[in-house]
């Protein structure tokens, strides 16, 4: 919800009076310099220079990676595919371009490319990153991402066919290219040692004496002389190689100087500035080599992996985040690339998120709910979801409705029967002191409690099993009494007994109408885990199999289906859980209300004996009302 300009100038006067003090931003410009209230949720990222003891200088103009993770990004909070990201200054003034690379909410990864003035070696620099807008406004343009002099920026990231251009150069690739998955940032780029990839001519890319390349690598051997980049027309060639594992930079036969060589599958930062003469190469953000050589003025295409040539052969390995500029880089603007851009506890502390902070909009319209958060979570982990998991899931359905329905059932059953229990044992207090009272010839008098019951208490009453007992016993009373009308035989003991095992019989029937339909609940308890781990085990082993088909092995692929064939397990346990609670609280109120008629059965035959003892005994009875008669 976004506040009128009358209400935004009329809260904080309102607020204090009522004593808050501590007020939130609403609006642009506020003391705490939210940038626009529309966005509900921000966290800082700040750049901090003195966590990188090697930055040494300024960078110029830079674009930083922001590593977004879920760690330290509320991907829930935020739009599925990233679109209300933005990034602005600590002041909440100034907006900087970004560009998304890769945003994946459901594996809660997304790696963002952000345009700053530069970073300054001895100055912390404090930007907030806003998102959390269900209608934002249109960002900038993602080619704004990167100044005038970046000439191109290969990500290799989603990509297929040839190579695209980041900036808005259009300095895309001239042949086809193999990608790969799980690279040092997002996806790579493989080269075979075959097929070299090229870049088309394109006059940003034009050579006029000063340039920077950029670039990583993890080459998948070392022991021979191989082509990273070349570039030539006429007499003139620029190559990089690695000699053995050693970057060097070849510009008309001279050669820079080397140093150790690169470690085999060990990514690590290369980076080549040329300008005044002199070349410098630079291997994970410090100087390697140098060579006094002139940048040749080229303007054909650029070979990468190869042609092999002059005793090297094409590299084989991955390159990922390839930049050139048409300018020198300071060494300032290299440090901070490959130790930003890495995935060292120097990378994690030079560019850092922070906690999510909430605006005062959202905070007054509750924000985001994390009830909210999960299930929608649980939405994007459903879109995996193969057929045998849908199969399990359903089932697991079936059996929370059957036995919900049961359960609920069984609650209204056992809350009416509790109700008519007490007003039964309210009527039974007033007569059990004296059975004899009741004319057990006279059904309407059994069931009125001797005329003591009024129409609704009898309604009330004879829903208690209770007194389903008690008019077995009182049927039973009638029919043996029908035969000693003056009652002066009394009950037999073989007569007690025979009544007792009638009781008991009603007892049985009883029970058993109180846990009828409790065997759904049974399964559900013990059913549920095991048909959502079938689904889990049978979705595993598909995403396994589907693996091994594919040949690619890493999270991006794996994650997805392990997560949607856990999702089965879940709807297991959220059967059974609940399932095991209510049958807990069904099966202790179906033991009490047994209790109660076991213990009212010891009474009915204790006082049956009392009042209507065999021919020979005294009876209270033959002392109150010695002249009744049954009719």
């Amino acid at each position: 919800m976004k506040l009128s300009k009358t209400t935004r100038s009329i809260l904080p006067a309102v607020l204090a009076a009522l004593g808050l003090t501590a007020l939130p931003a609403f609006a642009e410009g506020s003391s705490n310099g939210w940038w626009d209230a529309a966005w509900a949720h921000r966290q800082p990222v700040t750049i901090d220079p003195a966590a990188d003891a090697g930055l040494t200088e300024a960078t110029g103009p830079v674009t930083v990676l922001v590593r977004l993770h879920e760690g330290n990004f509320a991907f829930s909070q935020a739009a599925p595919d990233g679109s209300d990201l933005r990034f602005a200054s600590e002041d909440g003034k100034t907006v900087y371009p970004h560009q998304i690379e890769k945003y994946d909410s459901l594996i809660n990864e997304a790696f963002v490319w952000v345009k700053l003035p530069g970073i300054a070696p001895g100055a912390k620099t404090n930007l907030f990153a806003y998102y959390g807008n269900g209608a934002p406004t249109a960002a900038n343009k993602p080619a704004e991402a990167y100044d005038a002099d970046a000439s191109l920026v290969w990500h290799f990231s989603g990509q297929t066919g040839s190579p695209t251009d980041a900036t808005s150069n259009g300095s895309d690739g001239g042949s086809p290219a193999t990608f790969s998955e799980g690279a040092l940032i997002g996806g790579g780029l493989r080269l075979l040692g075959a097929e070299p990839v090229t870049i088309k001519e394109n006059p940003a890319l034009n050579w006029t004496g000063a340039a920077t390349i950029s670039m990583w690598v993890r080459p998948s051997a070392v022991n021979t002389t191989n082509v990273v980049m070349s570039r030539g027309e006429g007499g003139e060639r620029f190559r990089l190689l690695l000699d053995k594992g050693v970057p060097v930079v070849e510009i008309g036969g001279v050669k820079s100087s080397g140093g150790a060589p690169l470690a085999a599958g060990t990514w690590a930062h290369l980076a080549v500035t040329a300008e005044a003469g002199a070349v410098k190469v630079y291997v994970d953000g410090k100087v390697y080599g140098t060579a006094q050589a002139a940048l040749p003025a080229l303007q054909s295409a650029i070979i990468l992996g190869g042609p092999a040539g002059g005793g090297a052969t094409p590299f084989a390995g991955e390159v990922d985040e390839l930049e050139i500029s048409k300018v020198a880089r300071s060494a300032g603007w290299v440090h901070f690339a490959a130790t930003s851009q890495g995935t060292s506890d120097a990378a994690a502390r030079l560019v850092a998120a922070g906690a999510a902070e909430e605006s005062g909009a959202a905070a007054k319209e509750g924000g985001h709910s994390k009830v909210m958060e999960h299930i929608a979570l649980f939405g994007d982990i459903a879109k995996n979801m193969m057929f045998d998991g849908w199969m399990a899931i359903g089932l697991c359905c079936i059996m929370i409705v059957v036995g919900w329905t049961v359960a609920a059932r069984k609650f209204i059953y056992l809350n009416s029967i509790q109700k008519g229990s007490e007003a039964f044992l309210r009527q039974w207090k007033m007569i059990s002191s004296d059975l004899t009272s009741l004319d057990h010839a006279d059904a309407e008098s059994v069931r009125s409690f001797g005329g003591t019951a009024d129409p609704k208490t009898q309604k009330l009453v004879q829903k208690s099993p209770l007194y389903q007992i008690y008019h077995i016993g009182s049927e039973e009373i009638r029919h043996r009494l029908l035969r000693d009308k003056e009652r002066t035989q009394g009950l037999s003991g073989r007569s007690i007994q025979a009544i007792r095992a009638a009781l008991d019989g009603g007892l049985v029937h009883a029970t058993h109408k109180l846990t009828s339909g409790l065997v759904f609940l049974t399964i559900s308890i013990a059913g549920g885990p095991y048909v959502g781990l079938l689904g889990t085990v049978v979705g595993v082993m598909i995403t396994f199999a589907i693996i091994a088909k594919s040949g690619e092995v890493d999270v991006n692929s794996i994650a997805p289906g392990i997560a949607s064939a856990l999702l089965a397990t879940v709807a297991g346990l959220i059967v059974a859980i609940p399932a095991l609670f209510i049958y807990s609280y069904l099966n202790s109120k179906i033991k009490e209300a047994t209790g109660s008629m076991q213990v009212f059965i010891d009474e009915f035959v204790a006082k049956m004996a009392e009042f209507y003892p065999p021919a020979g005994e005294s009876s209270p009875y033959a002392q109150t009302a010695p002249n009744d008669k049954v009719a």
